[in-house]
């Protein structure tokens, strides 16, 4: 059964396209429902608000965000086109930057970074005995999201009268089932021959901290792609793009490596500390699945792996890149380290095999 693609289409056709494409696609999830009837996830999502468990939010979501502490134990939720990154636990350590439209949790179980200038909406959801908290860029494409999580005899759940009421709180006054979009414009890469490559690399060389290399891309016009691609070898060299992933965590998980596993779009990065257990194939994704941390990569995404060197004051700090065909940075993976303390000869040794 084929279903239409819409363009610009009312609640009503959207939710009659929806409904076609679930017939169809029975256990297809939200965003490839989506996809495929060629609306965003956010005006998929509106059309149920005002009387099919959604309600709209409006406000400063990023005071929202910060009292998810309030919450007990959730799961984040963080992805791209080709990784989804998903952490339970609770949220703690939370730090709000006002001036930079940033925020964090830097608990042990939650660990993740927030940009919100990005933000522009946000929802709750109610499936079932299921809540989420849902928030998307101008776009309507997702940046984070916030589920609840059933208790165990030994483990709490969410305390979800406590997740409704921060959802009161931001609840806005226009509770409207349509869902206004704009597009975003990728950013367009300079040509490779406007930049000057010995200053950069000099530049990079020179690091002392690892957060830094935002800011040289930033004042030397260089993309993240563009600086692997024609790095010298002792800076960074490519890998096997489709298998990249799997022999990292597989490594990790042989030899008992902890790994520390970034996962981010332009709204949120999501950061997972620890030792892959279950990996899983399935399809063309390659799962992590472990009782507190899941991660899911489509290798069919990704187009180009990088092992990436940056010098810091502890020392040379090694991280495994991997970008889909846009380029766009979708996964990195570095060893366990926190600043202050040299990255790990196991983690080296590991990276030095591939």
């Amino acid at each position: 059964m084929e279903t239409p693609v819409l363009t610009a289409a009312s609640p009503a056709d959207i939710r009659a396209a929806a409904d076609a494409f679930r017939a169809a696609t029975p256990r297809a999830r939200a965003r490839n429902i989506a996809v495929g009837i060629g609306v965003s996830e956010a005006e998929l999502l509106a059309t149920r608000v005002g009387g099919d468990g959604v309600t709209r939010l409006d406000g400063d979501l990023a005071a929202l965000v910060m009292r998810l502490p309030e919450l007990g134990r959730v799961m984040l939720l963080t992805r791209n086109d080709a990784v989804v990154h998903e952490t339970t636990g609770t949220c703690a350590g939370g730090e709000r930057m006002a001036a930079h439209a940033m925020g964090l949790f830097g608990g042990e179980e939650i660990d993740v970074r927030y940009f919100f200038r990005r933000w522009k909406t946000g929802f709750l959801a109610e499936d079932g005995p299921r809540l989420s908290f849902q928030f998307f860029d101008a776009d309507g494409s997702a940046v984070h999201k916030v589920y609840s999580v059933a208790g165990a005899a030994d483990v709490p759940g969410t305390d979800l009268a406590a997740m409704r009421a921060l959802a009161a709180d931001f609840a806005a006054a226009d509770q409207s089932d349509a869902q206004p979009v704009t597009p975003i414009a990728p950013t367009p890469e300079r040509d490779v021959s406007e930049i000057d490559h010995d200053a950069f690399h000099t530049d990079w060389r020179a690091l002392t901290d690892t957060h830094d290399f935002f800011g040289l891309l930033r004042r030397h016009g260089v993309s993240r792609r563009q600086a692997v691609r024609h790095a010298p070898a002792d800076l960074a060299r490519p890998l096997d793009a489709r298998t990249a992933a799997r022999r990292v965590l597989t490594a990790a998980r042989d030899g008992g490596v902890p790994v520390m596993t970034f996962v981010g779009n332009e709204g949120a990065v999501q950061i997972h500390t620890g030792v892959p257990g279950k990996l899983v194939e399935a399809g063309p994704w390659y799962n992590v699945l472990d009782p507190a941390f899941n991660l899911h990569l489509d290798e069919t995404q990704i187009d180009e792996a990088y092992v990436v060197v940056k010098p810091t004051d502890d020392g040379i700090v090694t991280s495994v890149e991997l970008f889909d065909a846009a380029g766009a940075l979708v996964l990195q993976v570095f060893g366990k380290r926190k600043p202050g303390i040299p990255e790990r000869e196991d983690w080296r040794a590991l990276v030095a095999s591939l």
